[in-house]
């Protein structure tokens, strides 16, 4: 098995090439740039002298293409990809990365002359505002009604994965994060709740932009999952949700103070709530892969900060 990580040096992607190679799996690596600084820092030096490291931007189809089918690659995890904020300023850049490239993906998985399975991260993005659905859990088979172009984009990348699967065979697993924190998370609106944590190891101020609530997804059991998925045997197109532990902000500033006491003086919180859903099921996760890691939110908030103070 050998294993392509795309978006490799963004959060969820460093850490799943993190977890990886500790599994002793053969990864190749493929992001825009060879910025190492994400993966270094969760994983100390020495470790990316492990790996085969490639540039290139998905959005380029001979290069995948020729990636995929040069390299025995297969298996894929697709992580490359401009977030919600990008996307709504620059929404045909934000095609051609987050859709376009998606495509090619799987184009070179159907073109490699050997069997390729994908895992791609889709995004809870394809959700609506939370009065769009009412108090239930938000399941894999209630309708989409994404509130902004990244979310659309992620829409259509779903309905391309089944598509590939029912043309071609393409066996693949989609999954929709919410918010995802912890070390190496340091970009993106949503960013704000590891940004916090940050600030308080740093002993600084910082003001979340965001109020209301989130689904903070830790980024460590995110990996484990993006993982679990790409090694399941389970054949067709699926998609399913993530699920954390839905807080508020305001909860969570109380949470950072109780862990580190004068946490409050330094965090506030004053912004808009995500146009996103955030009330979701992963039952049919469960169900399809099994048992996923379940890190308590504040042992992996103490882990977070932790890891910040050792950096400072």
């Amino acid at each position: 098995m050998k294993i392509l990580v795309t978006g490799a040096q963004g959060c969820i992607g460093s850490w799943v090439v993190k977890r990886l190679v500790e599994q002793g799996r053969e990864v190749v690596t493929l992001d825009v740039n060879d910025s190492l600084a994400r993966l270094e820092m969760i994983s100390g030096p020495g470790f990316v002298a492990k790996l085969d490291r490639r540039v290139g931007r998905i959005e380029d189809t001979a290069m995948v293409k020729t990636l995929v089918k040069d390299q025995g690659i297969t298996r894929i995890v697709h992580l490359a990809a401009v977030l919600m904020p990008f996307c709504q300023k620059n929404p045909v850049e934000g095609g051609l990365i987050d859709v376009i490239g998606t495509l090619n993906v799987f184009e070179a998985a159907r073109d490699a002359g050997r069997e390729v399975r994908v895992v791609y991260a889709s995004s809870s993005a394809v959700w609506g505002p939370t009065d769009e659905y009412g108090d239930g859990l938000l399941t894999e088979d209630m309708p989409v009604k994404p509130a902004t172009h990244y979310g659309v984009f992620k829409a259509a990348n779903e309905g391309n994965a089944r598509n590939f699967f029912t043309s071609d065979g393409i066996s693949s697993i989609g999954l929709r994060p919410w918010t995802v924190f912890g070390p190496g998370r340091d970009f993106g609106l949503t960013a704000d709740p590891t940004l916090a944590m940050r600030a308080v190891a740093n002993r600084e101020k910082f003001q979340i932009r965001l109020s209301g609530f989130m689904d903070l997804q830790y980024v460590r059991d995110v990996a484990d999952i993006f993982i679990q998925c790409l090694l399941s045997p389970v054949a067709g197109a699926h998609v399913f949700n993530l699920r954390g532990e839905v807080v508020g902000m305001e909860e969570l500033r109380g949470m950072l103070d109780e862990i580190r006491p004068g946490a409050a003086a330094l965090i506030s919180v004053q912004g808009p709530q995500v146009p996103v859903a955030y009330r979701m099921s992963d039952a049919a996760l469960v169900e399809t892969i099994g048992e996923i890691p379940r890190t308590p939110l504040r042992e992996a908030i103490v882990e977070t900060i932790e890891k910040f103070e050792s950096l400072r």
